[in-house]
Parts: structure tokens; sequence; C-alpha cells
């Protein structure tokens, strides 16, 4: 199901007893996720890469659609580069929808004090709000009065993720804000609306779950694979750092290591040739890596579009999909073994990571900023580029 497609919502939301539905199966799947996630090993890094999607599902709801290696390419300081057949019109587009997306990454982790007087606002109006039967549902009628009356939508996101805290409904900041219900093409009658509310929190907690199974099987099986080496090896760490981080490069892994960037280099070869890291930027130079196994993002990431050579300018033509592998008739049966060992997850160096990955983002929403005003003075004579480090000669991204 496409993440910002409401149809399948609206379509199935016209009586009471939709309501009873949505708000059954968004209190389990939230009270698993919220168990689940509490006291896992993962759990930072479950929370940075939560918040990355939340933040691009937001965006796209708010009209700026942006693309998963446009996002990645700034959160390591690269130049956000387009194809030059691009018109202006949709050059600017996509720096409009990485400026929005880095800005409601603001909202959800350290807001400013504007920012943070209106989510203080919205809370007040979610507390003030007379109780509905239960936290869900006292949410929902809020939110829903919060837009009737002309409130935004920024402040309320980051208004339900303190307030699901506040009321204990969850113990971690998980970034649970509904997005398919916040567009501006849904419907706004309240019952439909309050269903199409709670379903929505409901599909973005399964997801939740299942990015959380992803990493864990990932890290895991990364971890087994070099568990062998050297025991002052920085292999193990680097291994968490991927977990930690959706894409990242030599450069950026060096720093975070304290190692040289040809050593850092080195070592993602190695884990490449291995299978424990793939790819996904293709790219000659500052390629980037994630973790593989993990499947969703080896769909979603994809390499820059770029013109097929002397072909004219338009839509391309749909391509069939793929069919379907099929698994042959007899396979093996699994080999039993002993139960694996829990493995011990150090997380010193992984809250360093995340907060030099949380001064990048601010670093480069700010530097968004300086530009879009630069722009409106001056038309641009070539195309825009968000300053950042030169790709292999230059001082690398910024550093904490």
């Amino acid at each position: 199901m496409d993440l910002f497609d409401t149809a399948p919502f609206a379509d199935k939301i016209d009586t009471a007893s939709a309501i009873s539905a949505s708000l059954e199966r968004a209190s389990g799947t939230i009270a698993r996720l919220d168990q689940a996630v509490a006291h896992h090993k993962l759990r930072p890094a479950f929370l940075y890469r939560a918040r990355l999607i939340a933040v691009r599902r937001q965006a796209a709801v708010d009209g700026q659609l942006i693309e998963p290696w446009h996002l990645a390419a700034l959160l390591e300081g690269l130049r956000l580069r387009m194809d030059p057949d691009l018109s202006p019109y949709e050059r600017g587009s996509i720096f409009e929808a990485a400026r929005t997306a880095l800005g409601h990454y603001q909202w959800l982790t350290a807001p400013d004090f504007d920012q943070e007087g209106e989510i203080q606002q919205a809370l007040r109006a979610i507390d003030a709000h007379p109780p509905q039967g239960g936290i869900l549902l006292h949410a929902a009628h809020a939110a829903h009065q919060w837009l009737d009356t002309g409130g935004t939508r920024p402040p309320l996101r980051g208004a339900l993720v303190r307030f699901w805290q506040k009321t204990r409904l969850i113990h971690a900041p998980i970034p649970l804000t509904g997005p398919q219900a916040l567009g501006g093409d849904v419907t706004f009658a309240r019952p439909r609306w309050i269903a199409l509310f709670l379903q929505a929190l409901a599909v973005e907690a399964e997801e939740g779950l299942d990015l959380l199974r992803d990493l864990e099987r990932a890290w895991l099986a990364a971890r087994s694979t070099v568990a062998a080496r050297r025991r002052n090896s920085r292999a193990a760490m680097a291994v968490d750092l991927l977990a930690a981080a959706p894409l990242i490069s030599a450069t950026t892994l060096a720093a975070r290591l304290g190692m040289a960037t040809n050593n850092a280099t080195a070592l993602l070869r190695e884990f490449e040739a291995a299978g424990i890291v793939i790819d996904v930027s293709h790219r000659a130079k500052r390629k980037l890596f994630g973790l593989a196994g993990l499947e969703r993002l080896r769909d979603h990431v994809a390499p820059p579009r770029r013109p097929q050579p002397g072909r004219a300018r338009g839509r391309p033509r749909l391509e069939p999909p793929d069919p379907e592998p099929t698994l042959p008739p007899d396979l093996p049966p699994v080999a039993a073994g002993p139960a694996q060992a829990s493995l011990a997850f150090d997380y010193s160096d992984l809250e360093d990571a995340m907060a030099a990955a949380d001064l990048v983002i601010r670093d480069t929403r700010a530097r968004l900023d300086r530009l879009r005003h630069q722009a409106g003075s001056t038309a641009p004579s070539h195309e825009p580029e968000v300053p950042g480090p030169a790709d292999d000669h230059g001082t690398g991204p910024p550093k904490s």
C-alpha cells in the first residue's frame, strides 16, 4: 500500500463501527510497538530512522515529496545535485521539498523558541479538550478541533508525540502522527476523519514494527559475520553505526570511528564483499552504504534519474513489472543448532553518532534557508546546489 495514498482508507469509513474497528486496531498495534521498543537494544537507532521516515511522510502530505536519495545526500552533507534537463520549476520543487523535510525534523527533535511555544499551545489545546473515552479518541477529537479552528499541522504533530508520552500510551518518543489523515484532500467530516486518523496511526505503528524487525535482523546478521575478527577491530563498532544511520559514507564512518578515510573505505569494501552492506548510491565518489537485509531500503532508494541518450522530453513508458521469483520445489531442511547468544550493544558511540547527525541536520537546514534568501534576490544562472563538501578532496561533512 502506498504510504501517501488515502483512498483505501476513505472508501471504508462510513459508520461508527469503523471508528470502533479502527480504535481496536490502533490500540493493539501501538501497544505491541511500545512493548517492542521500550527496552530494545536498537532503540536509539530505531527512533532515528523512524523520525526520518516520519518527516518524509509529513513533507509529502504537505505537498513536498522528497526522494530518499536526496534526503540521504543532504544528511551526509553532499551537494544537492539535480539533472540538468530539469526545468527551473522542477529544481525549485526538489529544493523546497528538502527544506520542508528538514524543517519537520526540527519540529520533532529540536524546536526553536517560537516553535516550542506553538507546540505547547497545541498540547494545552489537547489537554483542555473534553475527554472522549480513551487516550486515542481524546487525541483524535482534539486534533480535529485544532485543525477545524485554524491550527496548523507542524505544532500538532509535535504535540501529539508529547501527548502520547505524557499519558504513558508510549514510553519512547516514537513519531506517531497519522500523516495520511493530515492531508488537505481527505474528508474532514468528524466521524469519518476520526476513523481515518485512527487507521493512519495503526498503519504507522505496524510499519514501525516492520522497521524494528528488519533492523534487528540485519544488525544481528552483520554482527555475527564480524564476530570472528580480532578483539581490537573496529568492525563491530562500524556495524553499530550502520544500524544507527540509514545511509553512511566512508568519510562519515571514518569521523565517527576516529580512523583514516582510506581505512574506512577499505572496511566498507570488505563489508560489501561479505554481503554486510549494499551500495545504494550508484556513485563513483562519496558512495552511500546501508545494511544489507533491509529490503525496503533497497527498494525505495534509487540512483538519481538521468535522461536516456537520444530520448525526447516527456513521461517515460511504463515497463511491465518483473515476475515474482519462485522457490525451488524441494528445499533442504533447516539445520538445527544452538540458540544464538545475546549480543552486547555499546550505546556510547551510538549516542555520539545520533547527536552528530542531529547537528548535521540543523546545520543543513540553516544552509538551505540562507540559500533560499539569496535565491530570492538574484535569479540563479546555473543549477542550484546546496553548499557542501567537495566529493573527495574537500573537508568532509560537518563534524560535531
